[in-house]
């Protein structure tokens, strides 16, 4: 597992086995208070929003960015290679779910 000096505690890294990883990473999610960002993904604005919308709307994308983070962290540079294109935590966790669940080395 990756040491992150910052928090003090390994994150989890992707090893083969989705089903123990996507368990420990949404628990860890979770624990940072991200894992609604992953799951729902980052709101959408509707043109006029007001300004309490817009400061929900910047502190998702500041979650959903963090969240990112922990996932890029996890993920072994081969698969990050696949997974460029995905915008948010969410697409991230939905196309790591698509192709490895269920999956064991």
């Amino acid at each position: 597992m990756a040491e992150n000096k910052e928090f003090g505690f390994p994150i989890p890294k992707y090893d083969g086995h989705y089903d123990h990883w996507s368990m420990l990473m949404k628990n860890l999610l979770e624990s940072k208070e991200f894992w609604e960002i992953v799951e729902t993904g980052v709101p959408v604005l509707a043109a006029g929003a007001t300004a309490e919308e817009q400061r929900i709307a910047k502190e998702a994308k500041l979650k959903d960015l963090k969240a990112k983070n922990y996932l890029f962290q996890s993920i072994d540079r081969t698969i990050i290679e696949t997974i460029l294109d995905k915008s948010s935590s969410k697409a991230i966790w939905d196309s790591m779910k698509q192709k490895f669940e269920g999956s064991t080395k």
